[in-house]
């Protein structure tokens, strides 16, 4: 067994790809024929050209009569033309008879055009007199409502090229062509491995110290929708020997092993170990010049390729996508598909050290200044970029500084996803995802958790259709209003009336610590959770805070000081809880809801209101007029509001509370 190493040389993503050229050919592995009925998901091998023309006749687009247009020239209601009927002709069916002058011949959709008709009139446009004989109201044109042979598509065009991935509109193209037999790429088969003692099946219950498995599911779901023979091997405890036996296993009829965790140089890291023992010429990269993402090992053995992604979920995700994706794409011989790229800019500045790129996800919200690119998160073990994010922007490695408004490149992860027609962008609640569910709304909507501070600026630049908001004004005690002037935004935009939640001190069941007031958060045998800055809750406990530092002569910095864990922030009111729950902390600022469903203790504090801040220009938008007219009805609210405790909706809700 190799002994524990230091990483290699960090790499960047450019120099990786060419690093695992010089030792590995990335090409398709061979060539086979398939039935169509078995070519979903499969790659073309051949350049495939129509065997026929289609349609392979001239037919009938519509139910009426097959003519000669001649005849009908003049016709109309006033001056209708009468024509002998001199056949049927109905679809499948070739045509025994001949259209000559003054006749016509009753035709179904579908149908093949008889001999001499160069025309079909529709059936809604004729009167039938007899069994001979039709009147006719309208005049035709040569080939109107006809397709004629090969006017789709022609003996010998190129319908489908080389590299194409066949999906189920393909499929149907080559059925109706009458090619049943393709030749396809051979798809490499892929074994896919979770590895890590804290890693557990989804469907098992989560325990302290757990995390369920996100990358085995991830990993071989992508795979797959690549087109690629990927399986999930399972989940490999951090024992060297069961990890060495597995990947040995499957090299034996994998091409490609791909498993994630265990890829740093810590004691309990095996993956890189395995892979340097697996055969020449063993590790060809260890670690890379990215965030998320750096430690990512590869390694060749035998001529099989291995890739060892990091264990965190968003940077196995952005790995995947950066190298894995591109390589096996190019084995399963897919042509090279166009990169989709946006152009957009940032709502804020990013700092970030130099000498190492950054792959940050971001979502994309859209504004009359164009796109703006609002960061999803960068912590690694993130999963909510998985489906939060419309792509990322790669952050170089030789900038340490990007400015607010700055014009970046977008590299999307998928282009069939649209931009959303709500775009809700500040303080995060759990009553709004309900409604917004409930009325219908949350599939066209964008939510974006920023805290109140961040949706008042999200409304200043025009990004934020609705900005949900709860900020306490220090000076006149009360919510939302007076910042219309602070933020310049008076007689531009308006606060609807939302409702009222109920906030206070999560703290653990029973009360251990004995935690009665705010004021007990400055004993040292208490540690609180604190939000970020910027949200609402932050913003009360801050007032709060500043009101004991009066009372004991303090200034505001010296009872920050005092406070253990004043620095500990997370994003939502239930991570507050969770962090109660799971004793990182002691104490912090959440709503009641955030408690009761940790089951938790609560000391209310305040009933602050949680209002939506939205410019004039956008109250005749239709989704935010949507918005508007679903909340005002007070019983319905009440109704989605009675799951959760905590809650209070006013009469007024729905109303213009200020302007």
């Amino acid at each position: 067994m190799s002994e524990r190493r230091i990483f290699h040389k960090l790499v960047s993503l450019d120099e990786a790809i060419k690093i695992i050229e010089r030792y590995y050919t990335i090409k398709p592995l061979g060539i086979e024929e398939v039935d169509i009925t078995e070519a979903l998901g499969r790659v073309l091998a051949e350049d495939i050209y129509s065997p026929i023309d289609h349609p392979p006749f001239d037919r009938s687009l519509v139910d009426g009569y097959a003519v000669r247009s001649e005849d009908l020239a003049g016709a109309d209601d006033l001056h209708p033309v009468r024509l002998k009927i001199v056949g049927v002709v109905k679809p499948g069916q070739h045509p025994e008879i001949s259209i000559g002058p003054r006749e016509i011949a009753e035709i179904a959709t579908g149908a093949m055009i008889p001999r001499g008709a160069d025309a079909v009139v529709m059936v809604e446009y004729t009167r039938r007199l007899n069994d001979e004989e039709v009147e006719i109201y309208r005049s035709v044109v040569p080939g109107e409502n006809i397709s004629s042979t090969g006017n789709d598509i022609s003996f010998g065009d190129l319908v489908l090229e080389a590299g194409t991935r066949l999906g189920f509109r393909e499929i149907g193209l080559l059925a109706g062509l009458g090619i049943t037999r393709i030749k396809t790429y051979v798809r490499p088969k892929i074994a896919v491995f979770s590895t890590g003692d804290e890693v557990i099946e989804p469907w098992k219950k989560l325990s302290p110290g757990k995390v369920y498995d996100v990358n085995g599911q991830l990993i071989t779901s992508g795979l797959k929708q690549l087109g690629a023979d990927a399986r999930f091997m399972g989940h490999l405890p951090d024992d060297y020997n069961e990890v060495y036996d597995a990947v040995e296993d499957a090299l034996g009829w994998a091409d490609i092993v791909i498993t994630s965790g265990g890829t740093s140089a810590g004691v309990g890291d095996l993956v890189y170990r395995v892979f340097e023992d697996m055969g020449e010429p063993g590790i060809i990269i260890h670690g890379l010049k990215v965030k998320p993402g750096k430690p990512t090992v590869v390694a060749v053995a035998n001529n099989k390729l291995l890739f060892g992604l990091p264990g965190f979920p968003l940077s196995c995700f952005m790995i995947f996508n950066m190298i894995v994706k591109p390589i096996v794409a190019s084995m399963l011989g897919l042509k090279r598909t166009r990169t989709y790229r946006l152009k957009a800019r940032l709502p804020y500045r990013i700092k970030k050290p130099l000498g190492k790129t950054w792959l940050l996800p971001v979502a994309l919200v859209e504004s009359e200044k164009g796109l703006t690119a609002y960061p999803v998160s960068m912590r690694s073990g993130a999963i909510s970029p998985l489906y939060n994010s419309d792509g990322y922007v790669i952050l170089p490695e030789d900038r340490d500084l990007l400015l607010e408004d700055e014009e970046v490149t977008v590299e999307l992860f998928d282009e069939t996803r649209g931009f959303s027609k709500l775009n809700i962008i500040g303080s995060n609640d759990m009553l709004i995802h309900r409604i917004l569910a409930q009325s219908g709304l949350r599939s066209i909507s964008r939510v974006i958790v920023t805290g109140s501070t961040g949706g008042w600026k999200a409304v200043i630049r025009g990004e934020a259709d609705i900005a949900p908001t709860h900020l306490l004004d220090k000076e006149t005690g009360k919510y939302n209003t007076p910042f219309l002037e602070k933020y310049g935004l008076k007689g531009k935009a308006v606060i609807i009336r939302g409702y009222d939640r109920k906030i206070g001190i999560v703290i653990q069941e029973g009360n251990p610590k004995n935690i009665r007031s705010i004021e007990d958060f400055l004993r040292k045998d208490v540690r609180i959770v604190n939000r970020t800055r910027g949200a609402g809750a932050r913003v009360l406990l801050d007032i709060l805070l500043r009101r004991v530092a009066e009372k004991k002569g303090l200034g505001f910095d010296d009872v920050k000081k005092m406070i253990n864990g004043y620095t500990y922030e997370v994003k939502t009111h239930t991570a507050v809880a969770a962090a109660v729950k799971h004793g990182r902390a002691d104490a912090g600022i959440a709503i009641e809801a955030a408690a009761y469903l940790y089951g938790l203790d609560f000391i209310p504090l305040a009933w602050e209101e949680y209002d939506f801040l939205i410019l004039r220009s956008r109250l005749n938008k239709e989704y935010v007029k949507a918005f508007i007219e679903y909340i005002r009805d007070k019983e319905r609210i009440e109704k989605i509001a009675s799951l959760l405790p905590g809650y209070k909706i006013p009469e007024d809700i729905g109303t213009i509370k200020a302007s």
